[in-house]
């Protein structure tokens, strides 16, 4: 089996810079890979254990300080990585973000059975690039995935949380899933993984090498703007309440 898993870089830090476009400012900030993307390898490694002769690549768009992120995930199991990096894709949205990615499967990946997305970025939160990437590619997609409870040559069974419970849904290949945190430790690199990772090289490709106009990339290509980027203003002090009668005391009180 061939599994893409598209991660992304997300700041390390809650002292969020922005750009003159109100775009988040990634160059030069300390990163990590968004925790949801770290489920989706969790999930691919699963699938390579119950089928040995699988393939996963990695796929990110961002500046070149994410070679290191893709690094990490090759020592962790991972076979293969892919960055997506030039100047014409900053300042991308979900549309643009989702373009470029699908288009660089389409150019370079096309030989695939499972995408594997997160199923939220911790910096956007809008749960809409993977979804817009199965769409552009016209593949079946899974959200919200909670667990993996099969896994066959042709096909998986999923647990998918929904709003009043769950879903045990089946779908075939090729398609694309994204996942859900899980609260279990995922896996830490080992010393024969990291050897591994620091004898792969890091594919990068460019608009031009997957073919990708410029007016479809980056800000050029997004629909959507940030028109204004701020913090939230204080407003006061949480009050937290140990038992039912300091909450009855404290409710009395402003009752009273």
């Amino acid at each position: 089996m061939k599994i893409i898993v598209c991660v992304k870089q997300v700041p390390d830090t809650t002292e969020i810079k922005w750009t003159e476009n109100n775009t988040i400012q990634r160059e030069g900030v300390e990163s990590i890979m968004n925790p949801y993307d770290v489920w989706a390898l969790e999930s691919a490694l699963q699938i390579k254990r119950e089928i040995p002769n699988t393939i996963i690549t990695v796929v990110t768009m961002g500046p070149n300080q994410a070679e290191s992120m893709l690094k990490k995930a090759i020592a962790l199991g991972a076979d293969d990585a892919v960055l997506l990096s030039d100047k014409k894709f900053a300042g991308a949205d979900t549309y643009a973000t989702s373009k470029t990615l699908s288009q660089a499967i389409k150019e370079k990946l096309s030989n695939f059975d499972l995408i594997i997305c997160g199923q939220f970025a911790i910096d956007g939160d809008t749960a809409q690039t993977g979804p817009s990437i199965a769409a552009k590619l016209d593949i079946p997609q899974v959200t919200f995935v909670e667990e993996i409870t099969e896994i066959r040559d042709d096909k998986l069974v999923l647990k998918r949380k929904v709003e009043n419970g769950y879903e045990i849904v089946e779908v075939g290949f090729p398609s694309l899933i994204c996942v859900l945190q899980k609260n279990t430790e995922p896996s830490r690199v080992m010393a024969a993984g990291a050897i591994k990772a620091s004898g792969i090289d890091v594919k990068v490709f460019t608009a031009d090498d997957i073919n990708l106009a410029a007016e479809d990339a980056g800000l050029k290509g997004s629909p959507t703007y940030v028109s204004k980027a701020f913090r939230p203003e204080k407003r006061g002090e949480c009050k937290f309440l140990d038992d039912v009668e300091m909450l009855s005391a404290e409710i009395g009180g402003v009752n009273g």
